[in-house]
This record gives structure tokens, sequence and C-alpha cells, in this order.
């Protein structure tokens, strides 16, 4: 990916961005968010980034590189869940919708609600 067209976006595209991208796609936590982190990484789902544009901004896939990934993902998870349970607590509902995602496949951590009287 050209590095110009990276400095052009709204939104800062840095290694937390990727892992907020990730865990907001499927919310588990490590070590499954990892296989979500590779499954975008390789399908260049996030900006059409691949896993060595990912290496510039400090996302790494190897084994020598997992416990900084792990650190990180715990602590930007943390962060999202706490950020979740205060839209929660002031009344605003976060919901996931099909459209914000660009692929179709099912989220298996999110339940299914059932309609009363359905």
């Amino acid at each position: 990916m050209d590095p110009s067209a990276r400095s052009e976006r709204a939104e800062p595209l840095d290694a937390e961005a990727f892992v907020r991208f990730c865990y907001r796609r499927r919310r588990v936590g490590w070590p499954d968010l990892y296989d979500e982190m590779c499954r975008v990484a390789h399908r260049g789902l996030f900006h059409g980034m691949c896993p060595r544009d990912l290496a510039e901004i400090g996302i790494g896939f190897s084994l020598h590189e997992t416990a900084c990934l792990a650190a990180m993902v715990t602590r930007v998870v943390a962060e999202e869940q706490a950020a979740r349970a205060r839209s929660m607590a002031q009344g605003v509902v976060v919901r996931s919708t099909v459209a914000d995602r660009p692929e179709t496949e099912p989220d298996l951590a999110v339940p299914l609600a059932v309609a009363a009287g359905a």
C-alpha cells in the first residue's frame, strides 16, 4: 500500500486501530482474537492492508512478536469493554450490524435476541 495514501486518511492507522477494528468485528479475547486478526490481515480488510503493511504500523504475527501483540490486545480489549460498559450504563445501546462488516460471516460472539411471542 502506498504510504502517502495512508497519511491522507481521516482516522489514524496505527496498531491499536487495527486491534479495535478486529475486536469490533468479533468480540473475543486473546488468543481467539489473534485468529480474527490473521483473517483480517490476509484478506486486507483493514484499509486494504496486508501483513507486510501491518508490520509497518507495529502488528507482527510471528512467534517472537506474539507476547507484545497479546499485551496490546489485552489492553485494547479492556478499554473497549470499559467504554461499552460506560455507554450501556448511560443508556446508549451499541449494536453491531451486518452493514458494518465488509463480508458476511456469522458473529458467533453476539447472542441472538428472540422477540417475545415469536
